[in-house]
């Protein structure tokens, strides 16, 4: 940036922040009825590829984002990285920042931190050597190269409107990963992408090392911390010392396979540091230190606790943040997979909380919740978020790569998440239907109340449903009705039991988008959806009571089964626990017969019919309540 534009950008950004923080606590607190629904964000500028969207809260009370951007694609050769700064919470951003002039050489992948002077560093790739092209194993030249040369930092004094001219580059301790490159180590291949942490008076940065590429991309990747005792302090940047962690010559591994890289750590209350990463596999690996970085435990999967169930991830960025208070959050995808590109919609969101265990401190996680959704259940990549506690509210970044956005969670999702372990009451606002006695029912036909429609106006969430009830098999025989809804043609839904000792949730209604007046006229307009789900073979026992509770949401289009409290993630038998139903499913209510356990061999109590997807958590609390309960009769 020349002299003249880059003092134009500081005044206008020092405008900015005058008008802003003068109203910045005013900005209304009132969020939209959509807020999980992406769209309903706020956009943060770029050039046209996005990625990285990071946040610093400067000490002028603006915030600093920085993202890697470029007027192409991903691992174009204009991509370099860039700042801009929001003083109303995010919903407005000035201009860019260059912090690295456009490509090439490239500049990628850029993460923040603000030490207690007030000073803001920013790590990142940049090809220093400015190559054009390397060598693949298979031998063919490889013209993406955003993620190899040196790994450096630049700085800011004046809340990210300005970064030094001059770039330090930070001494990486050579490793065998290196070593064992095509290139002997000559060339280095990496990246960046977990948030700095600072721990114990040092700060600590994360860096992905490659293997080599093939026509997959990378065929091998592990994890080291580069960890300064003096970064906090030193106001010469030369003078900050830096040292490669893990020590010996192997970086953070993964549990399973050649995959294991981007890496993001925090620190927990009793000195221990706690990273989880991604894979190629099914679950992510986490591992503990209780040394400061210097050696860690096995590479184990990552579960929801010591001795809990394996957490389920594809090959997507998995952040855990310090929320504080002893308090985590961990964005995730909740199924398996090792596919890049699609299968990061919707994200999901669990909450964490310290434990004691002969070894430390430990993390055990909440079941999760869905946190944001593209409509899109395809195309949609939500990945690469960043979170951010201000003035008591709470924001999380994401991008889809070509767009990025920021968007305000409501404190008080965040709270009930975090209160999950402990929840015990009944959510019974919207139940439309219920049969709620000591012994068990059956009941014969009766109107089916009405339930809202899937399809949302705009600005507005799909409604849902949520069947719930207690069940006890005899047999898992393959035909059994549990629920029975349908008219006389089909249309409507029904819970049955399947060859597999699962039971289906199967669902039928006009296809089409708002308005339909009258369900045959939509039938003839639109014609048909239909859309089924069932439990996770095993889930269901004969000869003893589960609590069952079938959520349709409407919002992000999800069919999902918890029993016994756990969301079910499809376990060791299947990618997914949970299925997207079409879009266009207008409706299930026709006013149609309800029947409850006509051809049901075994019993069925505590009926409950609620007229809006139940969260994880209040279905939880049900399961809890309910339990109590029958340990009292």
């Amino acid at each position: 940036m020349t002299p003249p534009a880059r003092w134009i950008t500081i005044l206008l950004g020092l405008g900015l922040a005058w008008v802003g923080l003068a109203s910045a606590d005013t900005v209304a607190d009132d969020l939209p009825a959509n807020w999980r629904n992406i769209a309903s964000g706020w956009t943060i500028p770029d050039e046209d590829y996005a990625d990285q969207p990071y946040l610093v809260k400067c000490d002028d009370g603006a915030w600093l984002c920085v993202l890697t951007t470029s007027d192409g694609h991903e691992g174009a050769t204009s991509q370099h990285i860039v700042a801009t700064r929001s003083t109303d919470f995010g919903r407005t951003w000035s201009p860019l920042i260059d912090i690295e002039e456009t490509g090439p050489p490239e500049s990628s992948y850029a993460t923040a931190v603000k030490v207690p002077s007030g000073r803001i560093y920013v790590f990142y790739n940049y090809n220093r050597d400015n190559l054009r092209e390397v060598v693949r194993v298979d031998g063919v030249l490889q013209t993406r190269v955003d993620t190899l040369g040196a790994f450096v930092f630049k700085f800011s004094d004046d809340h990210g409107l300005s970064w030094s001219e001059e770039r330090y580059e930070i001494p990486v301790r050579e490793t065998e990963i290196d070593r064992q490159n095509i290139y002997g180590g000559d060339v280095r291949f990496f990246w960046h992408v977990g948030k700095p942490l600072i721990h114990d008076g040092a700060v600590y940065v994360t860096l992905h090392k490659v293997g080599n590429f093939d026509a997959h991309f990378m065929t091998s990747s592990e994890g080291n911390f580069l960890r300064s005792e003096n970064f906090l302090t030193e106001t010469d940047p030369q003078k900050i010392r830096w040292q490669t962690l893990p020590e010996g010559d192997v970086g953070l591994r993964a549990h399973a396979g050649t995959i294991g890289e981007e890496h993001s750590i925090v620190s927990l209350s009793d000195g221990s540091l706690y990273c989880v990463y991604r894979t190629a596999g099914d679950h992510p690996t986490q591992a503990y230190s209780r040394d400061g970085g210097r050696t860690w435990t096995s590479p184990e999967p990552m579960t929801y606790g010591p001795g809990r169930r394996k957490v389920k991830h594809s090959r997507a960025a998995n952040f855990v943040w310090d929320a504080g208070e002893g308090r985590y959050l961990y964005w995730y995808h909740n199924h398996g997979g090792y596919i890049f590109h699609n299968q990061r919609n919707p994200a999901w969101i669990a909450a964490g909380r310290e434990v004691d265990t002969p070894e430390g401190k430990a993390i055990a996680w909440s079941e999760p919740e869905v946190l944001l959704y593209d409509e899109d259940a395809y195309n949609a990549r939500i990945s690469y978020p960043d979170y951010l506690s201000d003035r008591g509210r709470h924001f999380i970044t994401e991008t889809q790569k070509s767009i990025a956005r920021v968007h305000e969670i409501p404190a008080e999702f965040l709270e009930m998440l975090w209160g999950q372990p402990s929840r015990d009451d009944v959510t019974d606002d919207a139940v439309a239907f219920e049969v709620v006695a000591p012994s068990t029912i059956t009941s014969g036909p009766t109107s089916l109340p009405e339930l809202s429609a899937f399809v949302a106006e705009t600005g507005v969430e799909g409604s849902g449903f949520t069947v719930e009830f207690w069940v006890r098999f005899k047999a898992l025989t393959v035909g059994q009705e549990l629920v029975e809804a349908r008219d006389a043609v089909g249309n409507g839904f029904s819970v049955t039991t399947t060859n597999r000792g699962t039971i289906q949730l199967g669902m039928r209604g006009p296809f089409g988008p708002p308005p339909i007046d009258d369900y045959y006229r939509g039938i003839a307009d639109f014609g048909i959806a239909e859309a089924g789900w069932d439990s996770d073979p095993g889930a269901l026992k004969t000869d003893q009571w589960h609590h069952v509770a079938i959520v349709v949401d409407g919002g992000p289009k999800i069919i999902s089964f918890i029993i016994d409290g756990v969301l079910l993630d499809g376990g060791d038998v299947r990618q997914f626990g949970w299925a997207r139903f079409p879009a266009q499913l207008r409706t299930v209510s026709f006013g149609q017969p309800l029947k409850i356990a006509p051809n049901l061999d075994g019993q069925i109590r505590d009926f409950r019919l609620h007229r809006r997807a139940l969260r994880t958590t209040e279905v939880i609390g049900n399961w809890r309540a309910a339990e109590a309960t029958n340990r009292a009769r």
